[in-house]
């Protein structure tokens, strides 16, 4: 017998049981996905023998691909499928793309992305909404309960985003792995644990009730199977179609042309039938949204630009000890945040009790003054380099030390601000522009990685590492910039807010 939403509701203590098993299941597939995502540019240059410019843009295009997923996910999964039937779909998607890429990940490298990607965008949107769900909506345990689920995103992003390019770098465990195989494995272990993601949620999901079940029951059966049909078949059609747009990156120009300004002008066409005041609400939402793009464009130069700045610039030894540079650059940043998260939710609930604790929009802007900080930290590596142009692992790894406190400041709180910020019949739509901004944050990531690399051909490696580092000075200006301007206006957006703190 499965317990009732108002039994699981209703639970004693700090957290439900049921978050610990989505935890893990969750956990499971970031490691999946950071593990590949690390792996992706060093890929293309290493093997597929791209250009460090064209394999930005490549980055770029994927993983603008995969956000802008989230957002088609999440609607498949409201009107048709229902949270768990996606995520299941989503996630034998997500495995089918893996073992494709272990098999031969040369030739089929886009043919197995593309089935990543459409995966990701049906697993990744529906299991946080499912968090969501355990709790009841005046339940103030809720944040910690997000808290926690976001710690496990991290410590997935940790352990995958270290060892998978380690693995393929031949960092780890070299020994047993031989070299012409360290690719294949690498992407082996994305699909792994992805198996064992799929296998926690299968086997747990009995205990959430009727949570994510689908929202077609008062259908006829075999109504509601056609409809289900449709859409797995309509999943499976479209990945030659993604195909052809990732790898030609003038294709996802034209589509991130147009999806933004349709979900722009979708929102606007709802606004008519609301109030002033949950008008004034969406446009606080959309500021976050724009500024959000600037901030992730800089952030996710992780995967692009400063992958190949750590498998070219960096040495291999974080306070003595040998590690792999490129699985720092994966990885530091989800330690940190594991590591001050919570500290940083005891800071605001301080400052809160003294009647200090910043609103949104001034965190927003501290948001960007510690990315500012961080990327001037990336810029000042270059004085500490030797003759061949390697520089400080230790320095850059207090980079990204600096940028998770600008993170912590923008990704908790931006989500929870949509949610407060905007009317019960665009959640969805919010949320899905949310991460659409993302997608233009990775779109946009991808662009300025490639500027970057554009202005280092041909050069030596001392001469790359300084025009890498002046890039990422003038990133480091743009988001002080960003940052000033976002804590000027906010007395302007906190009027617009209304009541929403």
């Amino acid at each position: 017998m499965s317990a009732t939403i108002e039994q699981i509701q209703n639970f004693k203590g700090k957290y439900p049981k049921q978050l610990w098993y989505l935890f893990f299941s969750e956990m499971w597939e970031r490691f999946s996905f950071y593990g590949m995502r690390g792996m992706l540019v060093v890929f293309m240059v290493n093997q597929l023998m791209m250009d460090e410019k064209t394999a930005n843009l490549q980055y770029g295009a994927t993983q603008a691909f995969v956000y802008a997923f989230t957002f088609i996910g999440g609607l498949f999964a409201d009107k048709i499928l229902g949270y768990r039937k996606s995520l299941f779909w989503g996630g034998l998607l997500m495995i089918v793309g893996s073992i494709i890429l272990a098999i031969d990940p040369k030739q089929f490298f886009f043919f197995g992305i593309s089935f990543t990607i459409i995966g990701t965008g049906f697993f990744k949107p529906n299991i946080s909404t499912m968090v969501g769900k355990l709790y009841k909506d005046d339940d103030n345990r809720r944040d910690a309960g997000f808290s926690l689920f976001y710690a496990g995103v991290n410590l997935g992003a940790l352990i995958g985003g270290y060892i998978c390019i380690a693995v393929a770098n031949g960092n780890m465990f070299a020994s047993f792995v031989p070299e012409h195989l360290r690719w294949n494995v690498a992407f082996g272990f994305a699909a792994i644990v992805m198996i064992i993601s799929l296998l926690t949620f299968t086997q747990t999901q009995k205990s959430l009730g009727e949570i994510g079940l689908s929202p077609l029951n008062h259908l006829e059966p075999s109504k509601k199977r056609t409809l289900e049909i449709v859409t797995y078949v309509g999943s499976l059609v479209i990945i030659p179609i993604i195909m052809t747009m990732v790898a030609r990156t003038e294709y996802t120009d034209y589509f991130m042309f147009v999806i933004g300004p349709a979900s722009l002008l979708y929102l606007f066409y709802e606004m008519r039938n609301f109030s002033l005041a949950e008008n004034k609400k969406l446009f606080a939402a959309l500021v976050f949204i724009i500024f959000s793009i600037f901030f992730w464009a800089f952030f996710e130069q992780s995967g692009g630009s400063l992958s190949l700045f750590a498998a070219n610039n960096l040495e291999n030894t974080v306070a003595g000890i040998k590690l792999d540079p490129n699985g720092v650059n994966n990885s530091a940043n989800s330690l940190f945040v594991i590591a001050f998260a919570a500290l940083v939710g005891m800071a605001w609930l301080w400052m809160n009790k003294r009647k200090i604790e910043p609103n949104t929009v001034v965190k927003f802007g501290l948001a960007f003054i510690f990315l500012a900080g961080g990327f001037y930290v990336f810029y000042y590596t270059k004085f500490f380099a030797d003759a061949s142009g390697r520089t400080s692992l230790d320095l850059f790894t207090f980079g990204w030390f600096v940028i998770t406190f600008g993170e912590l400041c923008l990704s908790p709180i931006g989500m929870s601000a949509m949610t407060k910020l905007s009317p019960q019949k665009t959640q969805a739509v919010i949320m899905g522009m949310w991460f659409l901004a993302s997608a233009y944050g990775q779109y946009f990531a991808g662009l300025l990685g490639a500027n970057i690399a554009e202005a280092s051909e041909n050069a030596s490696n001392l001469e790359k590492l300084n025009v890498y580092a002046d890039g990422y000075e003038q990133l480091a200006i743009y988001a002080l910039i960003a940052g000033v301007v976002l804590i000027a206006i906010s007395p302007f957006v906190k009027k617009l807010m209304g009541e929403v703190k």
